[in-house]
């Protein structure tokens, strides 16, 4: 006999698909946002368990920070590309959220990212903020935080003046966009904490450099990096 539970589950499903958002497939778990299938083909990087990765070579000698790590690999076509532009371009807030639980889930599994004080986003200048609605960062914190107990703090850094998009950009040129844009409202709530600065996509670093070079005059505050993902290989 068919009970009425199966029958609220399966007209709910009618009504409100629950369809994974890598291949449309309708079999993966209640709480996910993927399938199995779709999440053993996540390109991780595997660089939180690394030392001296290569997102911690990309700032050697340009500033000092504990650690650094991206959880994917970047590349067009991808499903972390159609992840991530459902985020920042389709404002699907719980894509950004899922993501961000899977970071956190592999940043404490790897041991190097522990006894982090604050998940900090990286600030986007208000009136871009404003007129997305969103900074997909403090996004991304949210899930990470959902997982790690670590509480986000945002707005304390931000972003002080306007910056053209970095797309196109060489490295020099993207440094030169960002230096000295961004400020602290309040140093004294990071003096002696351990600061996990987190972005979406890292390509030279220029933008997380800039930020960090901000930071890092605070006295006795750690700052590590991580992001959703790597444009390089």
């Amino acid at each position: 006999m068919v009970s009425l539970k199966n029958i609220f589950t399966d007209a709910m499903h009618l009504f409100f698909p629950h369809n994974c958002l890598g291949c449309g497939s309708d079999l993966l778990p209640k709480k996910s946002m993927l399938c199995l299938r779709c999440i053993s083909s996540l390109p991780y990087t595997g660089f939180e368990t690394i030392e001296n990765n290569p997102i911690e070579n990309i700032f050697r000698g340009r500033v000092d920070i504990k650690s650094a790590s991206s959880t994917f690999y970047f590349s067009k076509g991808h499903l972390i590309q159609h992840l991530i532009h459902q985020l920042k371009y389709k404002g699907n807030i719980e894509t950004g959220q899922y993501l961000g639980a899977l970071m956190g889930k592999n940043l404490l599994q790897s041991g190097r990212f522990s006894n982090i004080d604050y998940l900090i986003p990286l600030p986007l200048y208000a009136d871009k903020e404003f007129k997305r609605g969103f900074n997909q960062s403090e996004i991304i914190c949210n899930g990470m935080a959902d997982v790690m107990n670590v509480p986000v703090l945002a707005k304390n850094v931000i972003r002080k003046r306007y910056t053209d998009t970095q797309t196109k950009k060489h490295r020099a040129e993207r440094w030169e966009n960002v230096e000295g844009s961004f400020a602290i409202n309040d140093p004294v709530k990071l003096q002696g904490k351990n600061i996990l600065l987190v972005d979406d996509v890292i390509t030279t670093g220029a933008t997380l450099e800039a930020c960090a070079v901000c930071m890092q005059n605070v006295p006795g505050i750690n700052i590590s990096f991580t992001t959703l993902a790597t444009a390089s290989k």
